[in-house]
């Protein structure tokens, strides 16, 4: 079977290597977005998926657009050249225009961190923790003009724990992702795909992650704080510096005030209802990331010492 994959970041790489490390399959070429420059040098850096296609020796392509101009247009050649019996999407970030979605035999097939019809859109990941939810899974779907609106394929649940990060699900999910990669492709080779039908009335989409929501309200019950914490790393203010944290727990403080330090031991801030968070590792503005343990021989806090 002859394919084209288009993916990008590192959620797509398990993806990648699962097929090119395939004797079943042909990658003829893999299309990712174009490098960019990275670090105080500006130095250009591939793309995840750039970087394990030439592990592979496989052909890239990185056109600035699908949809318009020379690039659009080259980049047309190069599929009709090909022919792929199918093209596999896994997080590219480009929309791929109606031409190329009907031209493999067997369609374009993406690859969502989702439990699809639940959280379409860009950031599936970290919405599922931000809400609390406690289960969430990858989808292989048919695609269609829409966005992640498809016939599904094939689904993997995974678990979400307690204190899991969104960094720890992604990690998870990227590997689910090349499981059910490689289910599907099977199953097209069969001929047992059985497509499903989204119902749209059960669907909700996962907006773009802004940096103003990293903010720590803790006013706010302390699940809400610690979802925040885990799917997006939150921040609050410490003596006039940013204090990151990246991981939490939650804990009971009492009737501590909501944003005081409740336990100066464990570094535990109480949240508006009567319990609060953890701090487990954090970044203070100037230094490096580190425990909390850590953080705390170096800094002294104070039990009602005030954040935010």
């Amino acid at each position: 079977m002859k394919i084209v994959f288009m993916g990008t970041p590192d959620f797509s790489v398990p993806c990648l290597k699962a097929i090119a490390g395939n004797d079943k399959y042909e990658v003829a070429a893999v299309f990712t977005q174009p490098d960019r420059p990275k670090g105080r040098g500006y130095k250009m850096i591939p793309t995840p998926v750039k970087a394990c296609a030439q592990e592979f020796d496989i052909p890239v392509y990185q056109p600035l657009s699908l949809r318009k101009g020379e690039d659009a247009e080259k980049s047309m050649e190069i599929l009709k050249e090909i022919n792929p019996d199918v093209i596999i999407v896994v997080a590219y970030g480009q929309i791929l225009p109606k031409e190329i979605l009907e031209l493999p035999e067997h369609g374009c097939i993406n690859i969502h961190a989702s439990l699809l019809p639940q959280y379409r859109g860009a950031a599936p990941i970290q919405r599922s923790i931000l809400d609390g939810q406690t289960k969430t899974g990858v989808t292989s779907m048919m695609m269609e003009e829409g966005l992640d609106t498809g016939d599904m394929l094939i689904k993997k649940e995974v678990e979400i724990t307690e204190n899991m990060t969104a960094d720890e699900l992604h990690d998870l999910l990227s590997q689910a992702g090349a499981e059910v990669l490689v289910e599907t492709l099977a199953a097209v080779e069969s001929g047992t795909l059985s497509p499903e039908k989204q119902d749209d009335s059960k669907s909700t989409y996962a907006k773009m992650i802004t940096k103003d929501m990293s903010a720590l309200d803790f006013t706010l019950p302390a699940q809400q704080v610690h979802n925040v914490i885990r799917g997006i790393t939150g921040f609050t203010m410490m003596e006039g510096k940013r204090l990151k944290i990246y991981r939490s727990c939650i804990a009971d403080t009492g009737n501590a005030e909501a944003g005081t330090v409740a336990d100066a031991d464990s570094f535990t801030v109480a949240c508006g209802d009567g319990k609060g968070v953890t701090f487990l590792e954090v970044q203070y503005e100037g230094s490096k990331r580190m425990t909390t343990d850590n953080f705390l021989r170096g800094r002294k806090i104070t039990k009602g010492q005030k954040l935010g």
